[in-house]
This record gives structure tokens, C-alpha cells and sequence, in this order.
């Protein structure tokens, strides 16, 4: 009788709950169980237990090569692929955004970033600093993002608040305010999958010929934010400069 192996076992076991809870944690933030960050932190456990029951798997499928005669192979592959599968889902989404730095707080003009006013009177907002990071911060956010600066536009500075406000709504963001006489559009955008809010300001200010145009993109949880907040600043210029 071959005797069977506890590695595969375990690999299984792993990777059955690495999928449970890889599937879990956007879920339970979908129906508002869990708050975002929770869920992503579920998630990412999930993505862990994959990570080592792709390990365990490997050894298990050693240990019950033909030679050695021990019971477990199919399990030891099972839980092996289940765990290949996680990790591999996580790389592939995340593809690029190593080499990112941990910043979440992006803006066309790090010398003087447009402020939040009407989003820091928001509830989550009231015991948050919305201030810029600083010099040092600005500095790596340049490195990382060469190609955010202010957008030069030929209307006039009205014009472009009401284009700009334009883009912002065909683009999904959740106006929280638009001040005409500051030249100020503050807004919010929610992720699909895990729910994490981003603050959103646009500044309009006027030029020797037409408008200036400055954004800035703060998400409210976690360090780093694999480069959402550069990508959302690229496609509102991107729509208001095509």
C-alpha cells in the first residue's frame, strides 16, 4: 500500500482556501461587509496561501514521483496549479508596477499642487492631512512620472473649467464641487473591484493666452498606488488635450 503524502495534502488544502479567500475579499467589499482595505488585505492573504501551495506543491509532486511510491501526486499537481493560478493572476494584473514608487499622491505641478478644499470637508476626510508630501516626495513622483505637467489650453479660463468638468463627469468621477471664481473642480472616483476612493482636484488658472490646467490625484488608503493615479491624470489629459 503506498503510503501517502501530508505535502500534497496540505498543498490542496492551501489552495482551496487561498481561492476562498482570493474570491472573498472583493466580494465582502462588494456587499459592504468589509471596508476596502480590509478586503484588499484578504485578497492578498488569499494570494499568499496560493504562493505556498504552489511551493508545497512542487515538493509534493517530488516526493511522490513513481520512484519514491507514495500516494498524492494528483493532489500535490491540484494544488500546485490552483497556486500558480493566484500568483500568476496577481503578476500578470500587476505587470509594470514594481518599478513604481510607493507614492499615492500625483499632480501635473508638484511646486505648487492645486489644494483640496470642498474634499477635505468630506467625513473621511476631516482627520486626514490633504496636504502635498513635499520636495522629496515631489521629487520621486518627477522620476516616475516625467510626463505629468500643467496642460496649456486656448480658452478661456471658464471655458476650460466647464471642459474640464465635461471630461470629468464622461469619465465617471463623482463631482463633489466646482467653484467658478477659484477655477476649482474637486471630485472622486471609486475603483470597481476593491472600492478605494481617490481624491480628484483640478485647478484652472489663467494664462498670458487662454488657461493652465493643473491636476491632482490622492488616493486615501495605502502607500503605493501602482500607478492609478498617474494613468487617471494621463487619460483626463489625454480627453481635455487630445
Amino acid at each position: 500500500m503506498e503510503t501517502p503524502s501530508r505535502v500534497a495534502d496540505w498543498s490542496l488544502r492551501l489552495a482551496l482556501c487561498g481561492l476562498a479567500l482570493f474570491a472573498l475579499g472583493p466580494a465582502a467589499v462588494q456587499l459592504g461587509m468589509l471596508a476596502p482595505f480590509v478586503g484588499f488585505r484578504v485578497f492578498l492573504l488569499g494570494v499568499l496561501l496560493g504562493l505556498l501551495a504552489l511551493l508545497l506543491g512542487l515538493v509534493g509532486l517530488w516526493r511522490t514521483r513513481s520512484a519514491t511510491g507514495r500516494e498524492g501526486r494528483g493532489r500535490a499537481g491540484a494544488g500546485a496549479g490552483l497556486g500558480a493560478l493566484l500568483v500568476g493572476v496577481v503578476l500578470v494584473a500587476n505587470a509594470g508596477a514594481s518599478s513604481l514608487p510607493p507614492i499615492n499622491d500625483i499632480t501635473t505641478d508638484p511646486d505648487d499642487p492645486p489644494t483640496f478644499v470642498a474634499i477635505a470637508e468630506l467625513e473621511p476626510n476631516r482627520d486626514r492631512d490633504l496636504g502635498y508630501p513635499g520636495a522629496a516626495f515631489a521629487s520621486r513622483q518627477r522620476a516616475a512620472y516625467s510626463d505629468l505637467a500643467p496642460l496649456h489650453l486656448d480658452s478661456s479660463p471658464a471655458e476650460a473649467l466647464e471642459q474640464a468638468t465635461e471630461v470629468a463627469r464622461a469619465l465617471g468621477w463623482e463631482i463633489v464641487a466646482v467653484d467658478p471664481p477659484s477655477g476649482r473642480l474637486e471630485a472622486v472616483q471609486v475603483s470597481t473591484v476593491f472600492r478605494f476612493v481617490d481624491d480628484i482636484v483640478v485647478r484652472v488658472r489663467p494664462a498670458t493666452q487662454g488657461a493652465i490646467v493643473d491636476v491632482r490625484s490622492k488616493s486615501r488608503d495605502g502607500r503605493g498606488d501602482l500607478g492609478v493615479n498617474a494613468a487617471r491624470i494621463r487619460t483626463f489629459r489625454d480627453a481635455l488635450v487630445p
